[in-house]
């Protein structure tokens, strides 16, 4: 064996380590959780119903108003207009699903003999 091509011990030692070193992954991660951070709530904004047209009329007043939904107590809406009035209450579990956009339909009160129907969508 040629004398060119040996190592010396501390050769062999610092080569070893070189090699081992090469094959090994680092992973750097952050502290704490991991997981992305949640989309930010859009705020509450007012949602206006639409009242049936019943009776040869319609009334208005069928709006909810941001406050209103953001406290998600129950509530009663006074539709007015032709000379009477009617109201149509609307319960927390109902003011939840016009928040998030799902239609809703309620009956309002009798008045002069008839009702409306108030939609939210």
């Amino acid at each position: 064996m040629s004398e060119d091509n040996v190592l010396t011990r501390r050769e062999f030692t610092v080569e070893s380590a070189l090699a081992l070193l090469a094959t090994v992954a680092i992973t750097i991660t952050g502290c704490g959780d991991d997981s992305p951070p949640a989309a930010p709530t859009p705020p509450a904004t007012d949602k206006t119903g639409t009242v049936s047209t019943d009776a040869g009329h319609t009334h208005t007043g069928a709006t909810v108003t941001a406050a209103q939904l953001t406290a998600g107590n129950a509530i009663t809406l006074t539709l007015t207009g032709s000379g009477h009035t009617h109201t149509a209450a609307l319960s927390q579990a109902e003011l939840t699903q016009i928040s998030a956009g799902t239609r809703v339909q309620k009956a309002s009160s009798t008045d002069n003999g008839h009702t409306h129907t108030v939609t939210f969508n």
